[in-house]
């Protein structure tokens, strides 16, 4: 039963293959398959000529940086208008085969366990038969074989490359990249490893990974069937990365912009507080008189003319709170919530504001203080 869920697996892959390249229907290959649907009054496509169809890819890919000269030196830096950059990339995806299940495969023992003479010996016979029915087409058989010494000899990369190449066959990618992984985690210069990864990444349509592993696999041992691969894939995978520059250079600007327009923000709003505080200040907050003359008070008959004043001056404790004042200006916040003296400063400040008070507030005190001194107070 299992073995019929499988065949029906693959009896549906082979057919989302069909749908989506109708050519392969006439691979000789499949020639007995094709005249056996035209028996059943099956009307097959004639075989088409023109390129596979052109499909949208969403170009935000993971890892577009895949570190290989032949892509690299292909690469366009030049620039250009982001604002025209769009959002999807039309790519080639002809080929492009619907993935197999994620079903895990035999994948041996313990790699690193000694292996006796004798397994080995079988290891290498099942490997030798499996290479026959390679021969013969039969590749699943061959993936069975290769299994068989899988077990036998869990620890050869070689082994996992070749079963890789068989899945490859039979259009099981995911497979075929599990074996590679697999082999190249055993031996990480196994050239075969790369190139049939490389190969069933672009049948998924991963096409920067594709080039990747293409590339890995000629600088390691170059062979010409993976740089026909590798040429295959180049065109997809360097619009990819084309398309990631721009973007990545589009979100610099827009990051470096933000950045920008926040720290301008945080000028406003600091410059904002800044006038606000100044504009709520108390007159004598910094020793500065309202309407600010050169420096002195205004004439102190403008404040002695006012019998509120002179009479508020009377208080012995309104008197010492003012020489205090007039000896340190910033001493004036100690009497803020004191309303007999806050409302005397506000009244004075109004008149000297009105007569053209001086900037410098009362620095050194009254200049020669009020004659004889505060009134009520002590003495200058």
């Amino acid at each position: 039963m299992a073995e019929f869920k499988e065949q029906l697996s693959q009896l549906r892959l082979f057919i989302e293959t069909c749908k989506k390249d109708v050519n392969v229907l006439h691979l000789p290959e499949l020639k007995f398959f094709k005249e056996y649907l035209e028996s059943l009054g099956a009307s097959v496509p004639s075989k088409s000529t023109q390129q596979g169809p052109k499909t949208t890819s969403n170009a935000q890919k993971e890892n577009s940086n895949f570190g290989s000269t032949v892509l690299d030196d292909e690469i366009d830096d030049g620039s250009a208008n982001e604002s025209e950059v769009e959002s999807d990339i039309e790519l080639d995806n002809e080929g492009v085969i619907s993935p197999d299940p994620e079903e895990p495969h035999e994948m041996g023992g313990d790699p690193e366990a000694e292996v006796s003479e004798e397994d080995q010996d079988k290891a290498d016979e099942k490997r030798s038969e499996a290479q026959t029915a390679i021969g013969d087409g039969d590749y699943e058989k061959a993936v069975q074989l290769f299994t068989e010494a899988i077990v036998l000899n869990p620890g050869a990369a070689a082994l996992f490359a070749k079963r890789a190449s068989c899945f490859l066959k039979i259009n099981k990618p995911n497979a075929c990249i599990r074996d590679c992984n697999k082999a190249i985690e055993l031996n990480p210069d196994n050239a075969q490893a790369y190139k049939y990864r490389g190969r069933a990444h672009r049948l998924l349509g991963h096409w920067e990974e594709a080039a990747k592993d293409l590339a890995t696999a000629c600088r390691l041992d170059y062979d010409d069937q993976a740089n026909e691969w590798l040429k295959e894939v180049q065109p997809n995978a360097k619009k990819l990365v084309e398309h990631e520059r721009k973007y990545a250079r589009l979100r610099e600007e827009k990051d470096l912009k933000d950045r920008l327009a926040r720290a301008q923000k945080l000028r406003e709003e600091r410059e904002a507080a800044a006038k606000e505080f100044e504009d709520t200040r108390s007159p004598f907050a910094d020793g500065a008189a309202p309407g600010g003359g050169g420096g002195g008070m205004p004439n102190i008959s403008s404040l002695l003319s006012d019998p509120d004043i002179l009479q508020a001056l009377q208080d012995p404790e309104v008197a010492a709170a003012f020489q205090d004042i007039s000896q340190n200006p910033a001493n004036i916040l100690k009497y803020q919530n004191k309303p007999k003296i806050s409302s005397l400063i506000a009244k004075m400040a109004q008149k000297m504001g009105g007569s053209g008070g001086a900037a410098g507030g009362f620095p050194g005190g009254f200049p020669g203080g009020f004659p004889g001194g505060f009134p009520g107070g002590p003495s200058a």
